[in-house]
């Protein structure tokens, strides 16, 4: 059996992630507990042509279930395989260009949370059959297993307290991390049948040796729709010190906001996700094409080992503007990287559970390249908020536009530069013209202006696998 993953609920706009002390959590059976909204139908998108170039897959544990299964489906991947490109040097305009992420320059990603070591025994031979671990204030808990060795029949289960968000394992004696639970509680328990009582005899255990803890946030802010003020600091290009992308006052709103008044944008959001990498760290992610493909940066996510350890949040989005109630996100467990690039710093990978997310759409690449004031729009998720959306129709759109449509990245000519507002954690989002829909650049650095690699660069580069 491979892990499949349930739903959680977070909070919107300013109050997203918060910690809410378990305030807000995933239902069982159908319930659905106030704060929750039920996401409406999303019909996929028209199909398009990209494709990518692979990384070699790792070995691995089988994953198992979940307290919600949801029905597995294997990638459909091509067979050919090649090495991802090598590492470029860096050049020096770049060297003084920062990711977009503001907390983790060595990674590139937004780090949202704390790791802690700890050491702690459960069910077997002498620890507790039910171990709580609370971090007050903490927006999710997130448990690694340094192994789960259990007889046949008997299993794990990671929850909240009040046990309406839960996630069932068995038997994986290289360890895992578990998925996270949202609010300040984690609760795990080992489930025995009453035959495997004696079962320490056979070695059995179930060690935890590493939680991570979701950061608190501030309050404070926006209020969902509203515009946010300007952040400190003069435009100019991202450098060491500027961990802000928004260029003056920063007008992107709930994605939800964009419903009425712009639903072909609001469609599109539904497409991106939320990546929670390594239990702390955060970029954006989404679905290109209409097979099981999703793409983010490769300073994100360079291997199926980190893929496979990365938490995607489908439909985690505000439901109404504003507001601060959520859909249900669908959470599902990234799976293979089938290619990767540090030059034009893309990585595409598969998702394990894709039947639960094919619901969202998808996204596509536009192969023409991108024309001077061409206007934009960034589905994103800026410090792993709800979904969010940088530049509105006509002249609210502002300086959300192609700049320099032959911008230098990591390489001559590799980017589009804009001035849509995006911040940490918007690595990764898809840029879109407003004209085709259809994705103009890859989001990947911060700074005034702003910069992704150019879409008809990937679309040919990726045609082969989408």
């Amino acid at each position: 059996m491979r892990r499949k993953t349930g739903i959680v609920i977070g909070t919107c706009a300013a109050l997203a992630l918060a910690g809410t002390g378990g305030a807000v959590v995933a239902a069982q059976d159908g319930e659905d507990p106030a704060g929750w909204h039920e996401a409406p139908a999303i019909a996929p998108a028209p199909v398009t042509e990209h494709g990518l170039v692979p990384g070699a897959t790792v070995p691995r544990a089988p994953r198992t279930t979940a307290a919600t299964p949801s029905p597995s489906v294997t990638a459909d991947t091509p067979e050919r395989q090649s090495s991802p490109s090598a590492a470029p040097p860096t050049p020096r305009h770049v060297q003084d260009r920062r990711w977009e992420s503001t907390e983790a320059p060595a990674s590139g990603r937004e780090r949202v949370g704390t790791l802690h070591r700890v050491d702690e025994e459960v069910g077997y031979p002498s620890g507790p059959v039910r171990q709580e671990l609370s971090y007050p204030g903490a927006s999710y808990v997130k448990v690694h297993f340094e192994r789960i060795a259990v007889p046949a029949g008997d299993y794990v289960t990671v929850s909240n307290p009040a046990g309406t968000e839960s996630y069932r394992y068995e038997a994986d004696t290289d360890g895992r991390w578990a998925m996270s639970i949202t609010g300040d509680t984690a609760v795990v328990e080992v489930h025995r049948r009453t035959e495997s009582l004696n079962s320490v005899l056979a070695g059995a255990g179930v060690d935890i040796d590493r939680v991570a803890r979701g950061d608190a946030r501030e309050t404070g802010g926006s209020g969902g729709g509203a515009p946010r003020p300007a952040r400190p600091g003069a435009p100019g290009p991202a450098g060491p010190g500027r961990e802000e992308s928004v260029c003056g006052t920063d007008t992107s709103t709930d994605a939800v906001c964009y419903e009425s008044n712009d639903p072909v944008a609001y469609t599109k959001s539904k497409a991106i996700a939320r990546l929670l990498i390594n239990g702390t760290e955060l970029c954006t992610g989404w679905r290109v094409g209409a097979k099981n493909r999703m793409i983010t940066n490769n300073h994100c996510l360079t291997n199926s080992a980190e893929a496979y350890d990365t938490e995607v949040w489908f439909n985690y989005q505000c439901a109404k503007c504003g507001g601060y109630d959520v859909f249900k996100p669908t959470k599902v467990w990234g799976d293979k990287v089938l290619a990767t690039d540090k030059t034009y710093d893309y990585t595409l990978f598969t998702v394990d559970g894709f039947a639960s997310i094919e619901k969202f759409g998808f996204l596509t690449l536009d192969p023409a390249r991108p024309k001077r004031g061409q206007e934009l729009y960034v589905p994103q998720h800026p410090a792993g908020e709800p979904a969010r959306i940088a530049g509105s129709k006509g002249e609210a759109a502002g300086n959300c536009a192609v700049d320099n449509p032959d911008y230098t990245g990591y390489a001559a000519h590799s980017d589009v530069s804009y001035f849509c507002d995006t911040a940490g954690g918007s690595s990764g989002s898809p840029v879109i013209s407003r004209a085709t829909n259809r994705v103009v650049a890859l989001h990947h650095f911060g700074g005034c202006p702003n910069s992704g690699v150019r879409g008809d660069l990937l679309a040919g580069r990726l045609r082969a696998y989408l």
